[in-house]
């Protein structure tokens, strides 16, 4: 009887360490899988041109640049890691097609269009200077960090007056990652108020893209576009050839649809080269005005407004925030740059609730 209760424990005992070597292949393995998705970001700076190239494990996914030749930082151009670019090339790189109008839509941007009574959002190079003193600019200050282990870009900039009063000062984390066929940014930015400043209700903002020909919805008349200054862009009709866009928001409008309307999410989809391509832009339940407005444009234009409420409500509502001197607020979004196989509502859903649990 010793000698089978023995052989039992014997047993027993191989049997636990086996199954303990196999939990720890097993978890070796599922590590090794997560460590295998893990991006590796490399931040090169350029002096010279004032620009810090993004790469995503080995190819390049964006371009941190504020050499001025914008009156704001921008992150251009956006590039799908299968090496599509979302973004329009004007006025960088003007390619042949598309649209030149609105030259201050460049690649993917965050201001706004009245910040006590200065227009950031629509100043560019094309502004004459006697009409100069009735915009912003956004002042790049300081490259704070490269932190290439995380993936975190932290800059520092101002937000300053036509004649140099400085009314915000902007501290923005850039967290670039990659997961699968999605290119990731979590754009971070505080503004702490340095005099005391009034954001009035405007349809120019926030959070900005400019996305390619191929990305815009269909359309085949001229037209004219207007800023909130009044001035007029005459666009020519274009051929649509290959221009697949729409839009799709959490809330199920589509197209043009989803202009004016408030949701958690909205998506940009279409095709490059017959593969699926989408950005999509993700609110924060943190964020004031959330969910946001979404000033989403057939031509191209895809952004998030939540400051501009009287605009998109007719005047059912009204925001006008402001912001007392040496008060703070943060607004925090989530970009996805995407190609492949076409995100799925619940998809997106499901990447919304994660974000929005995140601190």
């Amino acid at each position: 009887m010793k000698m089978i209760l023995r052989s039992i424990l014997l047993l027993l005992s191989i049997a636990l360490v086996t199954a303990c070597k196999d939990k720890k292949k097993e978890v070796e393995t599922q590590m090794a899988e997560v460590e295998a998705t893990v991006p590796t970001v490399r931040f090169v700076k350029d002096l010279e041109h004032k620009k810090i190239a993004v790469f995503l494990n080995g190819t390049l996914f964006t371009n941190y640049i504020y050499d001025g030749s914008t009156p704001k930082p921008v992150l251009y151009p956006l590039i799908t890691r299968s090496g599509k670019t979302l973004t329009r090339g004007f006025p960088f790189e003007p390619r042949p097609g598309e649209r030149v109008d609105h030259p201050h839509h460049v690649g993917l941007w965050f201001n706004y269009g009245n910040v006590n009574g200065l227009d950031f959002w629509n100043n560019s190079f094309a502004i004459p200077e006697d009409k100069k003193d009735a915009y912003g600019t956004i002042v790049p200050e300081q490259i704070v960090s490269l932190d290439s282990v995380n993936g975190i870009l932290t800059t520092k900039s101002l937000w300053q007056s036509p004649d140099g009063v400085d009314l915000i000062e902007e501290t923005t984390r850039f967290y670039f990652s990659e997961i699968g066929n999605t290119r990731q940014i979590d754009r971070v930015a505080t503004l702490k108020a340095l005099e005391d400043v009034e954001f009035k209700d405007n349809k120019e903002g926030m959070l900005g893209v400019r996305v390619a020909r191929q990305l815009e919805m269909p359309s085949d008349k001229p037209d004219i576009f207007t800023d909130a200054n009044g001035i007029a862009t005459e666009v020519k009709a274009l051929d649509n050839s290959g221009v697949t866009g729409n839009y799709l928001t959490s809330e199920g409008k589509t197209g043009d649809d989803a202009w004016g309307t408030r949701a958690k999410w909205t998506t940009l989809y279409g095709t490059m080269n017959k593969e699926p391509v989408s950005i999509t832009i993700l609110d924060n339940p943190q964020n004031i005005g959330y969910p946001t407005y979404w000033h989403a444009r057939g031509y191209g234009l895809f952004a998030a407004n939540p400051l501009g409420q009287a605009v998109f409500s007719d005047g059912k509502e009204t925001l006008d925030y402001k912001l007392k001197k040496g008060n703070s607020v943060t607004f925090k979004y989530r970009i996805l740059i995407h190609n492949g196989t076409e995100l799925a509502k619940e998809q997106l859903d499901s990447t919304f609730v994660n974000f929005s649990k995140e601190e």
